[in-house]
Protein backbone atom coordinates (compact mmCIF):
# COMPACT_ATOMS: atom_id res chain seq x y z
CA UNK A 1 0.00 0.00 0.00
CA UNK A 2 1.52 3.30 -1.14
CA UNK A 3 1.08 6.52 0.78
CA UNK A 4 -0.77 9.46 -0.76
CA UNK A 5 1.58 12.12 -2.23
CA UNK A 6 -0.08 14.73 0.00
CA UNK A 7 1.10 12.76 3.05
CA UNK A 8 4.76 13.13 2.03
CA UNK A 9 4.33 16.84 1.36
CA UNK A 10 2.99 17.36 4.89
CA UNK A 11 5.34 14.84 6.56
CA UNK A 12 8.56 14.53 4.50
CA UNK A 13 10.15 12.27 7.17
CA UNK A 14 7.51 9.75 8.32
CA UNK A 15 10.12 7.70 10.21
CA UNK A 16 10.82 10.68 12.48
CA UNK A 17 7.10 11.07 13.10
CA UNK A 18 6.89 7.43 14.23
CA UNK A 19 9.89 7.82 16.54
CA UNK A 20 8.26 10.84 18.23
CA UNK A 21 5.08 8.82 18.78
CA UNK A 22 7.09 5.97 20.31
CA UNK A 23 8.96 8.37 22.60
CA UNK A 24 5.68 9.84 23.83
CA UNK A 25 4.27 6.41 24.72
CA UNK A 26 7.43 5.12 26.40
CA UNK A 27 8.26 5.58 30.09
CA UNK A 28 10.68 8.13 31.52
CA UNK A 29 14.22 8.19 30.11
CA UNK A 30 16.54 5.84 32.07
CA UNK A 31 19.02 8.64 32.77
CA UNK A 32 16.25 10.78 34.31
CA UNK A 33 14.99 8.16 36.76
CA UNK A 34 15.61 8.93 40.43
CA UNK A 35 17.14 6.10 42.45
CA UNK A 36 18.48 5.55 45.95
CA UNK A 37 22.26 5.98 46.03
CA UNK A 38 22.80 4.94 49.64
CA UNK A 39 21.18 4.65 53.05
CA UNK A 40 23.19 5.87 56.04
CA UNK A 41 22.26 4.49 59.47
CA UNK A 42 23.54 6.13 62.65
CA UNK A 43 23.24 5.35 66.35
CA UNK A 44 24.64 8.12 68.55
CA UNK A 45 25.29 6.71 72.02
CA UNK A 46 27.16 9.68 73.52
CA UNK A 47 29.70 7.54 75.36
CA UNK A 48 32.18 4.75 74.79
CA UNK A 49 32.13 1.38 76.50
CA UNK A 50 29.51 -1.36 76.68
CA UNK A 51 26.63 0.72 75.29
CA UNK A 52 28.66 1.58 72.19
CA UNK A 53 29.56 -2.09 71.74
CA UNK A 54 25.88 -3.05 72.01
CA UNK A 55 24.92 -0.39 69.43
CA UNK A 56 27.61 -1.84 67.14
CA UNK A 57 25.97 -5.27 67.46
CA UNK A 58 22.52 -3.85 66.67
CA UNK A 59 23.70 -2.27 63.40
CA UNK A 60 25.68 -5.38 62.52
CA UNK A 61 22.61 -7.55 63.06
CA UNK A 62 20.40 -5.23 60.99
CA UNK A 63 22.68 -4.71 57.99
CA UNK A 64 24.96 -7.76 57.98
CA UNK A 65 27.92 -5.37 57.64
CA UNK A 66 30.60 -4.09 60.01
CA UNK A 67 29.70 -0.55 61.19
CA UNK A 68 32.20 2.28 61.64
CA UNK A 69 32.81 3.93 65.02
CA UNK A 70 32.85 7.74 65.01
CA UNK A 71 34.81 9.98 67.38
CA UNK A 72 33.87 13.22 69.09
CA UNK A 73 35.51 16.34 67.66
CA UNK A 74 35.08 18.48 70.79
CA UNK A 75 35.15 18.13 74.56
CA UNK A 76 31.70 18.79 76.08
CA UNK A 77 31.92 18.63 79.87
CA UNK A 78 28.17 19.02 80.35
CA UNK A 79 27.60 15.70 78.55
CA UNK A 80 30.77 14.05 79.83
CA UNK A 81 32.21 13.76 76.31
CA UNK A 82 35.94 14.03 75.69
CA UNK A 83 37.63 14.87 72.42
CA UNK A 84 38.50 11.87 70.19
CA UNK A 85 36.29 9.59 72.31
CA UNK A 86 34.25 7.06 70.32
CA UNK A 87 30.59 8.03 70.83
CA UNK A 88 28.59 6.68 67.85
CA UNK A 89 28.41 3.96 65.21
CA UNK A 90 27.26 4.31 61.61
CA UNK A 91 26.83 2.12 58.55
CA UNK A 92 26.25 2.78 54.84
CA UNK A 93 24.02 0.38 52.90
CA UNK A 94 23.44 0.31 49.12
CA UNK A 95 21.39 -1.60 46.57
CA UNK A 96 18.45 -3.89 47.35
CA UNK A 97 19.40 -4.18 51.01
CA UNK A 98 19.10 -0.39 51.39
CA UNK A 99 15.56 -0.49 49.99
CA UNK A 100 14.61 -3.35 52.32
CA UNK A 101 15.88 -1.58 55.46
CA UNK A 102 14.34 1.73 54.37
CA UNK A 103 11.00 -0.04 53.88
CA UNK A 104 11.20 -1.34 57.47
CA UNK A 105 12.04 2.12 58.82
CA UNK A 106 9.20 3.82 56.94
CA UNK A 107 6.80 1.14 58.12
CA UNK A 108 7.60 2.17 61.70
CA UNK A 109 6.76 5.79 60.74
CA UNK A 110 3.56 4.53 59.03
CA UNK A 111 4.91 5.94 55.74
CA UNK A 112 4.41 9.51 56.99
CA UNK A 113 7.17 12.13 56.88
CA UNK A 114 7.14 15.89 57.42
CA UNK A 115 8.14 18.39 54.76
CA UNK A 116 11.06 19.41 56.98
CA UNK A 117 12.54 15.91 56.61
CA UNK A 118 13.45 16.71 52.98
CA UNK A 119 16.53 18.80 52.15
CA UNK A 120 17.06 21.21 49.26
CA UNK A 121 19.58 18.81 47.70
CA UNK A 122 16.95 16.08 47.27
CA UNK A 123 17.85 13.92 50.28
CA UNK A 124 15.71 13.09 53.29
CA UNK A 125 16.06 11.62 56.76
CA UNK A 126 14.10 10.54 59.81
CA UNK A 127 14.57 8.75 63.11
CA UNK A 128 13.01 5.92 65.07
CA UNK A 129 12.99 5.52 68.85
CA UNK A 130 13.28 1.73 69.24
CA UNK A 131 15.30 -0.56 66.99
CA UNK A 132 13.12 -3.57 67.90
CA UNK A 133 10.34 -2.02 65.77
CA UNK A 134 12.44 -2.99 62.72
CA UNK A 135 11.85 -6.67 63.45
CA UNK A 136 15.00 -7.31 65.50
CA UNK A 137 14.63 -9.56 68.53
CA UNK A 138 14.85 -7.85 71.93
CA UNK A 139 17.90 -8.78 73.97
CA UNK A 140 17.90 -7.59 77.62
CA UNK A 141 21.72 -7.61 77.62
CA UNK A 142 21.79 -5.20 74.64
CA UNK A 143 18.90 -2.88 75.51
CA UNK A 144 16.97 -0.60 73.17
CA UNK A 145 18.52 2.02 70.87
CA UNK A 146 17.13 4.76 68.68
CA UNK A 147 18.38 5.13 65.13
CA UNK A 148 18.75 7.80 62.43
CA UNK A 149 18.01 7.10 58.75
CA UNK A 150 19.56 9.30 56.03
CA UNK A 151 18.62 8.60 52.40
CA UNK A 152 20.69 9.98 49.49
CA UNK A 153 18.94 10.09 46.11
CA UNK A 154 20.60 10.53 42.72
CA UNK A 155 20.20 10.09 38.98
CA UNK A 156 22.50 7.97 36.78
CA UNK A 157 25.59 9.95 35.79
CA UNK A 158 26.42 11.39 39.23
CA UNK A 159 29.76 9.62 39.06
CA UNK A 160 31.20 12.32 36.75
CA UNK A 161 31.43 14.68 39.74
CA UNK A 162 33.08 12.09 42.03
CA UNK A 163 35.50 10.25 39.75
CA UNK A 164 39.22 10.85 40.16
CA UNK A 165 40.08 11.22 36.46
CA UNK A 166 38.34 13.82 34.25
CA UNK A 167 36.01 14.96 37.03
CA UNK A 168 33.44 17.52 35.89
CA UNK A 169 30.44 19.41 37.21
CA UNK A 170 27.03 17.80 37.37
CA UNK A 171 24.42 19.66 35.33
CA UNK A 172 21.54 21.33 37.20
CA UNK A 173 18.91 19.22 35.38
CA UNK A 174 20.63 16.04 36.55
CA UNK A 175 20.50 17.00 40.23
CA UNK A 176 17.61 15.86 42.40
CA UNK A 177 15.47 18.66 43.87
CA UNK A 178 13.32 18.68 46.99
CA UNK A 179 10.11 18.34 44.95
CA UNK A 180 11.51 15.37 43.03
CA UNK A 181 12.55 13.56 46.21
CA UNK A 182 9.07 14.11 47.69
CA UNK A 183 7.53 12.77 44.47
CA UNK A 184 9.86 9.73 44.57
CA UNK A 185 8.91 8.98 48.18
CA UNK A 186 5.18 9.30 47.46
CA UNK A 187 5.29 7.11 44.33
CA UNK A 188 7.76 4.50 45.59
CA UNK A 189 6.21 3.86 49.02
CA UNK A 190 2.76 5.42 48.61
CA UNK A 191 3.87 7.76 51.40
CA UNK A 192 2.32 10.90 52.86
CA UNK A 193 4.20 14.17 53.38
CA UNK A 194 2.79 16.33 56.19
CA UNK A 195 3.21 20.08 56.42
CA UNK A 196 5.57 21.62 58.95
CA UNK A 197 8.95 20.72 60.39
Amino acid sequence: QTEHPLFFSLFPFPSLLCSHKMAATQTEHPMRQVRIAKLCLNISVGESGDRLTNAYKVLQQLTGQNPVESKSRLTIRGFGIRRNEKISVSCTVRGKKAMEILEKGLKVKEYELKAGNFSATGNFGFGIEEHIDLGLKYDPHVGIFGMDFFVVLERPGNRVARRKRCASRLGPRQRVTRQESVKWFESQFDGIVLKGK
